[in-house]
C-alpha cells in the first residue's frame, strides 16, 4: 500500500471498532480492537503481532501476575490472561483513554461470559519515574506509536493530532494496590528509562522477568540499570535468545538466578 493509500485508509480507520477473538490456545478471548491502533488489525489478530502472541506463550505460566505497561489494545494482555487463567490476574497500563476503553469493554464482555481466564485490571495513565501530569501526544498515524510530550517517540507518528492529559505515575506506587508482577512487559515509546527508574522497588522485590522494547538511543542506560539489578539480558527476537551484553530494539532480561 503506497504513502496516499496508507493515509487515506488510517484517516478511514479513525473511530472504527471491531470485535475479533484471539487464536484458539488463547481461548478465543473476544477483544474489541480498532485500526486506529494499526491498519492490521482489519485484517484479524493471528497475524498482527505474531511475536506479542509467541512471547505470551513462552512468558506466562498458569497463576501468573504480568503487568502490561503501554498495552494498547491489549494483544499480550489478553493472551496473557488466557494463559495465566483464573489463579493469576493482569493489569494493563494504557494512557490513551480511547484504547483503555477498548480493553476495559475486553475485559467486562470476558467476565459476563465466565471465560475461565485471569481477570485483566486496566489502569488509563502513564508510567514515569515520578508522580506527575503528562501530556500524552496522539499520533496522527497509528495510535500505537502514542508517546509522552518531550520524548521523541517513533518515527511512525506522522506528527500528532492533539495532546491528551495523562497522569504519570511510578510503578513502584502500584505495589501498594496490586499484586506484584511475575512477568512485566514495557512498550512506552522511548520512555522506558523513566519507566525502569520508577521501579528500583518492584525489580528488588518482585524479581520479574522484564520484556522490554528499547529505543537504540536508551540501549546504553537500559543496560546499564538492569546488569546493576542483577539481571541478565537476551535477544527476545532470536530463536533461541542470545545472551546480549548490551539491550536490543527488542530485548528480554532475566534475574541471573533464574537465567540459566
Amino acid at each position: 500500500m503506497g504513502p496516499p493509500l496508507r493515509r487515506l485508509a488510517e484517516r478511514l480507520s479513525r473511530g472504527v471498532l471491531l470485535r475479533r477473538r484471539l487464536p484458539r490456545e488463547f481461548q478465543r478471548l473476544p477483544l474489541y480492537v480498532t485500526p486506529e491502533a494499526g491498519l492490521r488489525h482489519w485484517a484479524g489478530l493471528a497475524g498482527v503481532d505474531r511475536h506479542l502472541l509467541h512471547m505470551a506463550r513462552e512468558l506466562v505460566r498458569p497463576g501468573a501476575v504480568v503487568w502490561d505497561v503501554g498495552a494498547n489494545v491489549g494483544l499480550f494482555a489478553f493472551s496473557a490472561a488466557a494463559r495465566a487463567g483464573p489463579s493469576g490476574m493482569v493489569v494493563a497500563i494504557e494512557p490513551d483513554v480511547w484504547l483503555a476503553h477498548l480493553m476495559d469493554r475486553s475485559s467486562r464482555e470476558i467476565n459476563r461470559k465466565k471465560i475461565p481466564a485471569a481477570p485483566v485490571r486496566v489502569l488509563c495513565a502513564s508510567i514515569s519515574a515520578e508522580l506527575r501530569v503528562s501530556e500524552l501526544e496522539i499520533a496522527e498515524r497509528a495510535r500505537a506509536a502514542n508517546h509522552l510530550a518531550g520524548i521523541s517517540g517513533s518515527t511512525q507518528t506522522g506528527g500528532f493530532r492533539h495532546r491528551q492529559p495523562t497522569l504519570s505515575v511510578p510503578l513502584d506506587s502500584l505495589l501498594d494496590f496490586f499484586p506484584a508482577p511475575s512477568v512485566l512487559k514495557i512498550d512506552v515509546e522511548a520512555h522506558e528509562v523513566q519507566v525502569l527508574r520508577g521501579a528500583v522497588r518492584l525489580i528488588d522485590s518482585a524479581r520479574p522477568v522484564i520484556w522490554c522494547e528499547v529505543d537504540p538511543k536508551n540501549a546504553e542506560e537500559v543496560s546499564n540499570l538492569l546488569h546493576e539489578k542483577n539481571y541478565q539480558l537476551f535477544g527476545a527476537a532470536s530463536v533461541p535468545h542470545l545472551p546480549i551484553a548490551r539491550a536490543w530494539w527488542n530485548t528480554l532480561a532475566i534475574p541471573t538466578q533464574n537465567a540459566a
